[in-house]
């Protein structure tokens, strides 16, 4: 029987005439390929990686969305790590909480690895939600939707909640709303407020209040915290009160600004998409009204399940936003296309287990009503298990 040598000559000799119009002999062709060839793919091996971190760091090494995964990984250590100190904003949306991560948001503002807050409501509204005690339960994409209806029971996709504790917790919230002081908010002082109210160890809001980490909500109003304030602003209508409290989203524009102009520089998370990757977004573009044009985030990676060819923000590259100014042309960025209550686990938990934040120290915030007076780095995370 032939040896492999023998066989892998005779299978040389017949494909010399397979290409006749390259030269495979010339040295600058064997050293563009070597080039070219130069990083093989190693197969994972699931006995030898021994936590998250090895598993991460195994799909740096592999191909399709585990690489993937494992490019955020290291952007994100690197904006971590990055001597300029960059002010790191995550934008979060979809049913993050109906999936279960609500203590890996809470984790990454109590661990110090971000900076700002900018959510969707439904998700404020569901931490809000989870601090009553009230539950997300197991459910079934194919339930019987009337069937649910009538027992006052909403799904989420594969989840449930109950729609009695959905229009207690409402009209709560305008309750809360009627405690505070007649005036105009923007989004960031009133969820600091609710969060300075929220004892429960878990919560994000509860969390990024006692941290000093600022929470906006730019579509406050599309969630159940909106439906609650709108409550509110019923019962003031019909008490003919004129001295309200209020919302007012360009102040968030104004005040989100200038914590962009007034940072040394600034990094992007993107959790699914939505208003708040554009809000995050936008507040670089809107630097110009402060005569300051700091060139786009240095460092940016998303987690999504939307595609870059429908033309929608969700979806759309990070180079993309480079053409706007939004992302900075020389940044460090990073996409999986990975559905978040699995990709954002593994991300985080890597950057956490590695203990990547050990070194790094809180921002401090100085607010004179709509005035941001002054940002610097205070004490370096300590994290007391």
């Amino acid at each position: 029987m032939k040896n492999m040598k023998q066989i892998s000559k005779k299978v040389h000799s017949s494909m010399e005439d397979v290409y006749i119009h390259v030269d495979t002999t010339k040295s600058s062709f064997k050293k563009e390929k070597k080039k070219i060839l130069n990083t093989p793919i190693k197969q994972i091996d699931i006995v030898k990686s021994k936590s998250l971190v090895d598993f991460v760091d195994s799909f740096k090494h592999m191909s399709i969305q585990a690489r993937r995964i494992g490019e955020c990984a290291s952007v994100y250590e690197n904006m971590l790590t990055d001597r300029r100190r960059p002010t790191i904003f995550l934008g979060i949306a979809g049913p993050l909480i109906a999936g279960g991560l609500r203590k890996v948001i809470r984790d990454m503002i109590e661990y110090g690895i971000v900076d700002v807050v900018v959510s969707t409501g439904a998700i404020l509204y569901q931490d809000l939600f989870q601090t009553f005690g009230y539950k997300h339960y197991k459910g079934s994409p194919n339930a019987d939707d009337a069937y649910l209806r009538k027992h006052l029971i909403n799904r989420i996709y594969d989840t449930y909640v109950d729609d009695e504790k959905f229009v207690k917790l409402d009209t709560w919230v305008g309750r809360f709303a009627e405690s505070l002081e007649a005036r105009t908010y923007s989004s960031r002082e009133f969820l600091y407020k609710l969060g300075k109210f929220i004892n429960d160890p878990d919560s994000i809001l509860g969390t990024a209040a006692r941290r000093g980490v600022p929470v906006f909500s730019p579509a406050l109003n599309d969630s159940s915290i909106g439906i609650g304030l709108t409550d509110y602003y019923h019962i003031m209508k019909k008490k003919k009160s004129d001295n309200k409290f209020l919302i007012d989203p360009i102040r968030d524009n104004y005040e989100i600004t200038q914590i962009v102009v007034k940072s040394k520089a600034t990094s992007a998370i993107y959790v699914a998409g939505g208003v708040p990757k554009n809000y995050i977004n936008d507040s670089v573009v809107m630097g110009y009204i402060f005569r300051k044009v700091t060139g786009g985030h240095i460092y940016a990676f998303q987690v999504t399940t939307d595609a870059p060819h429908w033309g929608g923000l969700s979806g759309s590259t990070l180079d993309e936003g480079k053409s706007w100014g939004k992302v900075n042309l020389k940044a460090h960025r990073a996409m999986a296309f990975v559905e978040p209550t699995v990709s954002l686990p593994l991300i985080v938990g890597y950057i956490i287990q590695k203990k990547v934040w050990k070194n790094r120290k809180r921002l401090l915030y100085s607010w004179k009503d709509d005035i941001l007076t002054g940002i610097k780095p205070g004490r370096k995370v300590n994290i007391i298990r």
